[in-house]
């Protein structure tokens, strides 16, 4: 398996600065997240506070961003990562399929703002998973709840329905739903999982639903779940100023470690954690 030097989780603002100034040490990278890069930042109306630009739309700054990776040719990993793991001078990182290994990893998912469902960590690997792709094969002639909240999960849930007996499918969000027959809607608002005679029970603001098991999916793991160990305080990664986190050769930029979540400090922190990584990797070798 090839070992990467850095791999970097994230294609916002601290995502993209780490992985351009890595590629710039002559390092070997892989940067995973979407090639829309950050629908965050697409959505701003106006930034005007990022020194040397002036005023652009958050589509400009994307298309600016995008147009600086085709020129290192820097290319987008579209793999969700679901687990990173420290093996002591080295990480697996676990996607959907595939695992990949680097020497060391900069994380800059964004912070996740939803707050866990009343007994989502409490069952968590027993009758609550955060991957469909991953856990699918034990849901063979099951039935299962997806619980999504980004049209992207839409994926998981028909790949669910090709093994699993039945499958129910909750959309957190407004946008038009694209299933196939053999997942059905359900709707309302998820309020509680709970677990009874190895049931899982999931309670919305309509009505509740059992299945085997409910897949609970969003656009972004928790951080102290994407990684075993990690040290956080709330939705985020406690660092010091030179982005380390607690584990040797983990690091952490952008909005994952706290105020204020704006592009220029996400930047900044992006180019530091790469640096660091660098002299990170120098002493390895």
């Amino acid at each position: 398996m090839e070992r990467f030097d850095i791999a970097i989780i994230g294609t916002g603002p601290a995502g993209l600065e780490a992985a351009i100034t890595a590629k710039n040490r002559n390092k070997n990278i892989i940067l995973f997240g979407d090639k829309k890069l950050s629908s965050k930042v697409g959505k701003f109306e106006e930034i005007s506070n990022y020194l040397g630009v002036g005023k652009l739309t958050g589509q400009e700054l994307i298309s600016a961003f995008q147009n600086h990776l085709s020129l290192l040719d820097i290319e987008v990993t579209e793999d969700k990562v679901q687990s990173v793991y420290a093996m002591g001078n080295y990480f697996i990182i676990q996607g959907k399929e595939v695992m990949y290994e680097a020497s060391t990893v900069i994380l800059a998912t964004g912070v996740v703002m939803a707050k866990p469902l009343k007994g989502e960590e409490e069952f968590l690997g027993r009758g609550v998973s955060y991957c469909a792709t991953c856990d699918a094969p034990l849901y063979k002639g099951k039935t299962a709840i997806v619980v999504g909240y980004s049209p992207c999960e839409e994926e998981e849930a028909n790949f669910l329905s090709e093994v699993a007996e039945k499958v129910y499918y909750l959309p957190t969000y407004k946008d038009e739903v694209h299933l196939n027959d053999k997942v059905e809607l359900i709707s309302g608002r998820p309020l509680e999982i709970r677990r009874e005679n190895d049931v899982s029970i999931l309670v919305t603001s309509e009505k509740e639903y059992s299945a085997d098991g409910v897949f609970v999916l969003r656009e972004q793991v928790f951080a102290s779940r994407l990684v075993p160990g990690l040290t956080t305080d709330g939705a985020h990664v406690v660092v010091n100023r030179k982005q380390e986190t607690n584990l040797p050769g983990l690091y952490a930029a952008g909005d994952i470690t706290g105020l204020p979540y704006q592009v220029a400090k996400s930047v900044g922190e992006g180019s530091v954690a790469a640096l660091q990584a660098v002299s990170y990797l120098s002493k390895l070798k």
